[in-house]
């Protein structure tokens, strides 16, 4: 007994001495990271997401299979728990068992289920990997590029948990020092295996097994702190600290050294976006360091998926390792000797190459299916900001974007002077804001600029006017006041760019809505990009309006009755594309739906739709950019909805439509789809709400 307690005392204190050292030397890099004040607010929030993210395993259910496995292997490590202070006691006092629940049969069953339960999740995990072998699937396995040696290690390491578990439980119990006569279903069981063996062996039985099973445990919590396994400590924090907006939300503002920057008046030592690894603030270098390599994000990544070397996964893991390398300059204040750029071609032995970063579409795909609440959209906005404003190293393509934002006020370059170009050959006018906002205007109507100067968005917005005009609500439009909101800029990491431009529609708006009460500056617009920036962004500059998509103001006045379809659309079966900065961004799936099913069309679902929906290829300023690697996205999002069988596919945002219809015509000059059309909801809706003798053809523009 005395023999056993040294030598298991003995494992545990050089065990949790190697622990404890690393888990310092991690604490010190993460919070050598620039400061961070955001991640302590809304505390009841963040408890409450963390209960049912880490708990509830919410992010991890997405995936049913993988996802239950996962749960009861967490599960596992905290019932299991219980079993270790059983173990540890045992060390002292043979007959230990829990004070007040130490004998509940129920308990004993738990333990015993849960270990169970994880030894079927193992095999689980063990056939996914085995399918999805990198060797084998190459790019299409979502452990492409991940460290799959380390995660067989970890498998294998926590069977040795259960095994050695089961040996010292059912050898407590052949010698009669078991402290549940009941419920323990396996532990009992091997106990009457072993019991014929006698106590000569299975008294120095049940002390191997104890002390490999205490052995095992501290081995494998050493294991888990220098590998990308990590995730098991690090997730529940990273979890807790998340961004909290309702969906994918806002980009951050820009900060420095933890303060905002003054545009107006920047100070001299602010550091602007992120170029060496140390710019990151502590959040950044923890979801380095969270990372599983499960590859839920690259499985998802419309990049990824036609061919570029964007990985979000790969972004991550290149970044992380970055930081582990510059980590005994970070911590001891010194330079290396010599520094990589953080974004750099491979000749440049760069960290992250250009291709990578200009890739991104900022879909948000990563970030909704990552577990453990990793953003790396943040974190590549971040590296762009550093690229456009420090070192003017971009994509030729945004120059032509910049100057034309800068001079013009909108991205297509064209004058201010034609925003009104949509309303001509309408047989109702128009109300034009004329400097003082009627109390009877209960919304402004944000064109945006797509819906101004795009030839197939002039449609959708002309369709929703008519529809406004329809159910009798009062709204007015901006005309020449209105300008970008900036999204293109900001996106592309040109956020000098992106205050500029929301400053002076902040300023606009402000005016319009002078005397308004919060509640009561309601607006409007068919453009998600646009909704997300007025709604999302725009508080960060006190700009602080209700906004709302054109497909849920047209939702609600179907409901209330104020349009009501007369006869079924004919546009044949029907399949939606969400996009990404009305789902995914702003949680806005049903409206749109809904609405389609009002019009009496049959819908069609992608394979990949809601919030798994594959992007279109606009998001991210990538409208503006060239595809010259891999497939183009909207050719592949295109293929998805050809292959639905549906006549017309139906979107809700400008730049969806254009990307797809472009991504149409060329499949059409390949004689595919070529009865196939791409129309907006409000489009189909407008045909049904009106009946066929009274339907006004509508002018091409």
């Amino acid at each position: 007994m005395l023999v056993r307690l040294i030598l298991g005392l003995l494992i545990t204190v050089v065990g949790l001495a190697f622990a404890a050292r690393r888990a310092a030397w991690l604490y010190r890099l993460i919070r050598s990271g620039q400061p961070d004040e955001k991640r302590s607010d809304a505390m009841a929030v963040r408890a409450k997401t963390h209960l049912a993210e880490v708990f509830g395993q919410r992010k991890l259910l997405k995936w049913s299979v993988p996802g239950l496995a996962h749960l009861f292997t967490f599960w596992g490590f905290v019932i299991l728990g219980s079993v270790y202070v059983e173990a540890y006691g045992a060390l002292f006092d043979h007959d230990f068992h829990i004070p007040l629940i130490g004998h509940w049969a129920v308990l004993g069953f738990l333990q015993d289920f849960i270990a169970v339960a994880v030894l079927v999740s193992l095999a689980v995990f063990a056939v996914i990997r085995i399918r999805q072998a990198p060797e084998r699937k190459e790019r299409a396995s979502r452990f492409f590029g991940s460290h799959t040696g380390g995660a067989w290690l970890i498998l294998f390491m926590i069977f040795n948990v259960i095994w050695t578990m089961f040996l010292f439980r059912g050898a407590s119990a052949a010698i009669g020092v078991f402290p549940y006569e009941s419920g323990a279903w396996v532990s009992l069981g091997v106990g009457e295996l072993l019991e014929p063996l006698g106590t000569s062996v299975t008294e120095p039985l049940e002390t191997v097994g104890l002390l490999l099973h205490i052995g095992v445990m501290l081995a494998f919590l050493s294991i888990v702190l220098y590998s990308k396994h990590l995730h098991i400590f690090l997730a529940p924090v990273n979890v807790t600290a998340k961004r909290l907006p309702d969906a994918l939300g806002p980009l951050l503002p820009m900060e420095s050294a933890g303060k905002p920057i003054d545009f107006e008046d920047p100070g001299e030592d602010d550091t602007f976006g992120r170029g060496k690894v140390e710019d990151f603030t502590w959040k950044g270098m923890l979801d380095f360091a969270t990372c599983t390599e499960c590859g839920r994000c690259q499985s998802q990544c419309p990049a990824w998926n036609t061919g570029k070397p964007l990985s979000p996964k790969l972004v991550i893991m290149d970044l992380r390792d970055h930081l582990f390398e510059k980590a005994p300059y970070l911590l001891d204040g010194k330079e290396p000797p010599e520094e990589r750029p953080l974004v750099g071609t491979k000749e440049d032995f760069g960290v992250i190459d250009p291709d990578v970063l200009w890739s991104c579409t900022t879909c948000g795909a990563c970030v909704e299916q990552c577990p453990v609440d990793i953003e790396h959209v943040d974190h590549i906005v971040d590296m762009r900001r550093y690229q456009v404003m420090i070192e003017s190293a971009f994509p030729s393509e945004l120059g032509v974007l910049f100057k034309n934002l800068e001079t013009k006020g909108n991205p297509w370059g064209q004058n201010n002077s034609d925003r009104l170009a949509w309303t001509k050959g309408l047989d109702f006018e128009v109300p034009v804001f004329d400097g003082e906002l009627a109390e009877d205007v209960e919304y402004v109507y944000w064109v945006g600029c797509a819906g101004a100067f795009d030839d197939n968005a002039r449609k959708t917005v002309r369709a929703t006017a008519e529809l406004l005009q329809l159910a009798g609500v009062e709204y007015t439009v901006l005309g020449t006041d209105e300008s970008c909101t900036g999204d293109p800029a900001r996106r592309s990491g040109n956020e000098f760019l992106f205050q500029m431009l929301a400053q002076q529609t902040v300023e606009t708006l402000n005016a319009v809505f002078e005397g308004r009460e919060p509640g009561t500056r309601k607006i409007v617009t068919t453009c998600p990009h646009c909704l997300n920036t007025l709604g999302r962004e725009y508080p960060q500059l006190d700009g602080h309006y209700e906004v709302l998509h054109h497909t849920q103001l047209l939702n609600r006045l179907v409901r209330a009755g104020k349009l009501t379809p007369v006869k079924p659309v004919d546009a044949g079966p029907v399949t939606y594309h969400d996009p990404c900065y009305l789902g995914r961004h702003n949680k806005v799936y049903e409206p749109p739906r809904e609405l389609v099913g009002a019009t009496g069309a049959t819908l069609s679902e992608m394979p990949r739709h809601g919030d798994r929906s594959l992007c279109c290829g606009a998001g991210g300023a990538r409208m503006w950019m060239e595809e010259q690697i891999g497939k183009r996205i909207n050719l592949e999002r295109v293929d998805e909805a050809l292959g639905t069988d549906a006549e017309t596919i139906v979107t809700g945002c400008p730049f969806c439509r254009v990307m797809l219809n472009d991504g149409l015509v060329q499949r059409q000059s390949e004689q595919r789809g070529e009865n196939v059309t791409v129309r907006d909801v409000s489009q189909l809706l407008l045909e049904t709400v009106r009946e066929r003798d009274r339907t006004r053809v509508q002018p091409e523009i």
